[in-house]
């Protein structure tokens, strides 16, 4: 069987975080907006015992964690939630990234097609987007600049702290996907200057289904954000719709296990990147690293393998390695990674490049092994 390593897509689920799960599925049965009964009564508190527990990772106040489906729907509610605050300001100028997750860049053409202002700022081919263009660009209409902190093709570090420290004495609203970050980068995320704040449970080794959107208070006052669908009164009118208690419960505990052996997990993630760049570096095969690793997580790589194509790769080694490409593959048609084009990089570098995610679970050993018979595959190739 092969090794997985794609924990960007999805990491695996965190045993304690599935028996905190089934513990709850098995014993609160209750609503947590059910306030006539106990069974309502324990939902709740593993609610808001979660809402603690995401609470202290991120270095926030409880009543600032709203829960959502996923980082999705958050950074839709982020984004898409600024209507009627942009009507009342005529403030409808949006900045974001290039390379930012499909739920940013869709969400904002979206809003480009409804009379919004969107600016499109690339990174070059360090992966990086630079700070001082998006700063540049700020005017008095702007409404709102979105930029990941991680990301998710590249695992390029983003400067979301310079643009957060920049934007916090502008009246312009700063949102960060931080979906690639949370659970890793923990110290960094804390000191993080923002307004709001998405990320996903599952890529943290919580269940799939669950995010949070994080809306920070300033002044006492939450951003100016309404709610995109209509319900109940769920998450304070934010996010209507039932909570999930399980799911819920299971974001709290992977959120609570993240905070405290994060330090551990990172170092475990290091020697794996090392191991992985010795055992390239020692093999023989051509290739080149997609962005500055100066400003990469320990958790990911993106690797060209000169001549190669990444898609052939991909069907020869699955019994090795369960990697991606990071590309929109079907039947019918073909996309090189928009990451990688927003770099800059050449159409032949992109087919020829793979993404590589790994994280507390993964077994150093077993990767190396299944990546050196990888290696041997490209070979072949070259």
């Amino acid at each position: 069987m092969s090794v997985y390593l794609d924990y960007n897509a999805s990491a695996p689920i965190e045993p304690r975080v599935l028996n905190r799960m089934i513990d709850v599925y098995k014993n609160d049965i209750g609503n947590a907006d059910s306030r006539t009964h106990d069974f309502g009564d324990h939902a709740r508190q593993d609610v808001e015992a979660a809402r603690k527990q995401v609470a202290t990772l991120l270095g926030v106040q409880p009543d600032e964690v709203f829960f959502t489906s996923g980082a999705t729907e958050s950074n839709n509610i982020a984004i898409q939630g600024l209507r009627k605050y942009a009507e009342k300001t005529n403030k409808k100028h949006i900045i974001t990234t290039g390379i930012e997750h499909h739920a940013v860049l869709n969400t904002v053409k979206a809003m480009s097609s409804e009379g919004f202002n969107v600016e499109i700022i690339n990174p070059d081919t360090s992966g990086r987007v630079s700070a001082s263009e998006i700063e540049k660009r700020i005017r008095p209409d702007t409404l709102l600049v979105s930029v990941m902190h991680v990301n998710n093709e590249t695992g390029i570090i983003q400067p979301v702290k310079e643009l957060g420290d920049f934007l916090s004495e502008k009246s312009v609203l700063f949102h960060i996907d931080a979906t690639q970050s949370c659970g890793k980068l923990v110290k960094e995320v804390k000191e993080l200057e923002y307004d709001m704040l998405s990320f996903s449970a599952h890529k943290l080794m919580g269940p799939q289904g669950v995010g949070v959107l994080v809306l920070r208070r300033k002044n006492y006052q939450l951003p100016p954000v309404s709610a995109i669908m209509y319900g109940g009164q769920q998450e304070k009118g934010i996010r209507p719709g039932t909570i999930p208690v399980a799911l819920v419960a299971g974001l709290g505990k992977a959120c609570e296990i993240a905070e405290k052996e994060y330090k551990k997990n990172n170092e475990k993630a290091k020697k794996i990147k090392d191991r992985i760049l010795d055992t390239l570096n020692n093999s023989g095969v051509k290739y080149l690293i997609n962005g500055d690793q100066n400003y990469c997580v320990n958790t990911s790589i993106n690797i060209c393998f000169l001549g190669v194509s990444s898609e052939a790769l991909m069907m020869s080694t699955k019994q090795f390695c369960s990697i991606s490409n990071g590309s929109a593959c079907t039947s019918e048609s073909y996309d090189p990674s928009y990451v990688l084009s927003a770099m800059g990089l050449p159409v032949d570098r992109i087919e020829s490049s793979v993404r590589i995610s790994w994280g507390p679970q993964s077994d150093e050993e077993e990767i190396v092994k299944q990546f050196s018979n990888l290696l041997e595959v490209c070979k072949n190739f070259q």
